[in-house]
């Protein structure tokens, strides 16, 4: 099947159409509100982390504990590049996350902030969507 290039940018403004290609990957910032997002569940529940799977299902969480008092969240980063997310929200270690509910949309706080050397991610999780923040101070 041919995609037609010309009925795919018809729905796009004027101004956006104007602009070379090549500027396009700069506007990351359209994209988060043109393309809908999935959303962060939680899904599981387990008892420790090493019965954790290796491989989550995308844009799923699970809870390590009970519902009632959860100890950790993980789950895999959403920048896609396979990193595992796992995230301390037991009040009497140092950080720790809070979660707003374990049934539905996630929404956790404060920021997840991820570095390790090479990359950085950093973003909010409210209601399930993640709202990605910029780098405010460059790269490392």
């Amino acid at each position: 099947m041919k995609i037609r290039w010309r009925a795919w940018v018809d729905w796009l403004p004027q101004w956006l159409k104007r602009l070379p290609l090549w500027q396009w990957p700069r506007l990351d910032w359209l994209s988060q509100w043109l393309i809908p997002q999935p959303l962060l569940y939680c899904t599981g529940q387990f008892d420790s982390a090493d019965e954790i799977p290796e491989k989550l299902p995308k844009n799923t969480a699970v809870i390590v504990g009970t519902a009632a008092r959860p100890k950790w969240i993980a789950f895999d980063c959403p920048c896609r590049s396979g990193h595992r997310i796992m995230l301390n929200l037991d009040r009497g270690r140092s950080p720790f996350w809070q979660l707003s509910k374990v049934d539905g949309p996630l929404s956790l706080s404060p920021s997840v902030n991820y570095y390790d050397g090479r990359r950085r991610c950093h973003y909010f999780v409210r209601n399930g969507k993640v709202d990605w923040v910029g780098d405010s101070f460059g790269e490392r």
